[in-house]
């Protein structure tokens, strides 16, 4: 683990991160010994840094902490999490700004390439989104609301929870986004009072496009999901998991279409834009 650069695995109790979750966060893939859709990342890192007002690091150190992370491994997941740093009185900010930067490298987790096909089985979470539109998007320390819907199930059989917000629209996955399926055309829903604007699904949304298939984001209920032809999930490590069941009800994975799939299991896993 890297903290500012330096090999450390400790930082201080005061750290607005630890104390506050103020700070943001990646996670990002490692194919062949690189860091997968970089600039993507490290785009929506300064976005995030712009609206917290968190002073963004310079991109060419934090890649060479990457790559010092990776050392030669050829799979993995690389993490990086950006603080406010220390300091400040209570809530209130400091004026002057010392981010703490960490960067570490894990292991690549259980996933069988085979879902990316054969599909996934999930469930709907009880736990509801808050609204918040000034932290839409944003992939920030705070995921206590996924920690307690995650902590709905144990179930092995079962990969992954959909969340909905307070007004009962489907917004996305405890770690995934959500994207519905109606022959030709997809729905995903509006981010806009909450949930990750994630970097997979900024792909999809563009294979989608380059492949003239149409798609929408809106408001979506447990309605339109039951409705649905079928529907996937995607984030920077399973690419795209189409659903086979959800809460008993099966759902045909090959509805996903196979071109959209290949295009985001493609360009998903290289070094780039």
């Amino acid at each position: 683990m890297l903290i500012n650069g330096s090999s450390e695995s400790s930082i201080s109790v005061l750290d607005r991160g630890l104390q506050y979750g103020d700070g943001l966060f990646e996670t990002i893939a490692v194919a062949g010994g690189e860091p997968c859709l970089w600039q993507r990342h490290m785009r929506r890192l300064a976005q995030g840094c712009e609206r917290l007002n968190i002073e963004y690091p310079d991109s060419a150190t934090v890649l060479e902490e990457v790559y010092r992370e990776i050392q030669g491994r050829p799979q993995g997941v690389i993490k990086i999490i950006l603080t406010r740093g220390s300091g400040g009185r209570g809530y209130c900010p400091p004026e002057i700004q010392s981010p703490t930067r960490l960067v570490y490298f894990s292991e690549w987790p259980n996933y069988s390439e085979k879902l990316s096909r054969s599909g996934v089985r999930i469930r709907i979470c009880n736990i509801r989104l808050g609204q918040n539109p000034a932290l839409a998007g944003l992939k920030t320390l705070n995921r206590l609301e996924q920690v307690l819907a995650r902590a709905e199930w144990s179930n092995p059989e079962i990969a992954e929870g959909l969340m909905l917000d307070e007004k009962e629209n489907l917004v996305e996955g405890t770690m995934s986004n959500l994207f519905l399926v109606y022959g030709d055309c997809l729905a995903t829903p509006d981010l806009g009072s909450c949930g990750v604007s994630g970097i997979m699904r900024e792909l999809v949304m563009e294979q989608a496009k380059r492949l003239s298939l149409s798609l929408s984001e809106q408001n979506l209920t447990l309605r339109d999901l039951a409705s649905a032809d079928g529907l996937f999930l995607s984030n920077s490590l399973i690419g795209i998991w189409p659903v086979r069941e959800v809460e008993g009800r099966k759902i045909n994975p090959a509805a996903v279409p196979s071109p959209l799939i290949d295009a985001v299991m493609k360009y998903g896993f290289r070094f780039g834009t």
